[in-house]
């Protein structure tokens, strides 16, 4: 009996002893690597900084305090910006993972780590940017515990935000469980994956719509143009160009700064994926022109391309998504990558552009006094930007996700890089 309690708590001092040593290894990655005073840390630590005390001021003295919102204009950019096109461009993660794991094309396996750490991050952040709008924040947690509002759109965008960010953690963990070394639960959690991934693409499928369609409830206070019954469904189908739009932009970015992170052929395919990737995006721009023409035909609001309003409606349609469209088709075809990453970079900013146009600018316009955001809003959220780029490049540096097998190693071990970008 006493040889029996011995055992046990041998093992349990041999638990305590790995957990010790695995937490002094953690905290031994937070130690600065490479340069630190490089421009970008200078000027990132700076505006995250003065974001905490605007955030800190904001939670004390309420919304009014540090933005322009109104009772007119109840949603500025930290929803417009920070969550509609946060979700938008997370919206690579499902349709990358969906492809790979539930289609079975390998050929995008290699981004599809990357792809959902860029997915769970936007999530996490800018789920962050909704709670600091929030007029009571501390009523956040209502509507998972109990307080159930099953007619409200609104009530199912959130169960379907945080059960997608948690899909996305699952997705993610295998490379977590890699780097902690932990080869048997990474096994089991690489079991987990796929549900997760059948799971997940149901739920943003859902909560991408179900973004739109809370502008449903808008009709007379969004313009016509942006107005629509099928909005729900330009939101999906515009999530899936943004997503993969981003993934081409972010892959572009990692590929050249976290060069050092690759295997020695990590990069030697990566333009036959943004090509792929082109394609791809050529033919859901093709399908959203498509159905944005079928509105305007449907509804008879061709007469209104004649007015401001009008023009600026042409600006986003012609100019951010046929021309990306045929950009995409043109260097896909031509195998030019760099004319893909052009169009890419307008697709994005069509969505920066129609949400924008969605939640503020079309949002009642016929206001004389329209909404302009403050200082205090534009600085948050660079604040968060800044927040997520340091995240990224920290976890990229040090989990297995770009392909170089990444493990805890001893603080004093260095593994860092050439140049400061990839410092965190």
């Amino acid at each position: 009996m006493n040889g029996s309690v011995a055992n046990r708590e041998s093992v349990w001092r041999m638990i305590a002893g790995e957990v010790g040593k695995t937490a002094k290894l953690i905290v031994g990655e937070f130690r600065p690597r490479g340069r630190i005073f490089t421009p970008f840390n200078v000027i990132s630590v700076f505006l995250i900084v003065v974001g905490i005390v605007i955030i800190v001021y904001r939670l004390i003295y309420g919304l009014g305090s540090v933005t322009n919102l109104s009772q007119e204009f109840p949603w500025g950019i930290w929803i417009g910006f920070d969550v509609m096109v946060g979700v938008a461009f997370g919206g690579g993660a499902y349709v990358i993972t969906f492809v790979v794991y539930v289609l079975g094309t390998a050929k995008y396996k290699p981004i599809v780590r990357a792809t959902i750490l860029n997915g769970f991050l936007s999530y996490a952040f800018y789920a962050g940017a909704l709670l600091i709008d929030l007029g009571r924040p501390w009523r956040a947690p209502f509507p998972f515990l109990g307080y159930f509002g099953v007619s409200s759109v609104l009530f199912l965008v959130a169960w379907h935000f945080v059960l997608y960010t948690f899909c996305l953690l699952i997705e993610f963990s295998p490379v977590i469980a890699e780097w902690l070394g932990w080869r048997r639960i990474e096994k089991f959690l690489k079991r987990l994956t796929i549900v997760a991934v059948i799971i997940g693409v149901t739920l943003s499928t859902l909560h991408q719509a179900g973004l739109g369609g809370l502008f449903l409830l808008a009709k007379g206070k969004l313009h016509p143009l942006w107005y629509s019954p099928s909005i729900g469904l330009l939101f999906f189908v515009s999530s899936i160009f943004a997503g993969l739009s981003l993934v081409i932009i972010e892959g572009t970015f990692t590929h050249k700064m976290f060069a050092h992170r690759l295997d020695k052929d990590g990069g030697k395919h990566f333009n036959d994926i943004l090509i792929g990737l082109g394609k791809g995006t050529a033919i859901v721009l093709f399908l959203y022109l498509f159905l944005k023409v079928i509105d305007l035909a449907r509804w008879e609001n061709f007469t209104l391309l004649g007015t401001p309003m009008g023009h600026w409606y042409l600006l986003e349609t012609v100019g951010f998504v046929l021309v990306p469209m045929l950009l995409f088709a043109w260097g896909a075809q031509r195998c030019n990558v760099r004319v893909v990453k052009v169009a890419a970079f307008l697709a994005a900013f069509g969505i920066i552009l129609n949400r924008l146009n969605v939640s503020v600018i079309a949002f009642q316009w016929y206001e004389a006094n329209r909404y302009v955001p403050s200082w205090q809003e534009v600085e948050v959220s660079l604040a968060i930007i800044c927040a997520e780029i340091w995240a990224l490049r920290w976890i990229i540096n040090r989990m297995p996700v770009m392909g170089r097998e990444g493990r805890l190693t001893p603080p004093g071990v260095s593994r860092k890089g050439p140049g400061g970008f990839e410092q965190g």
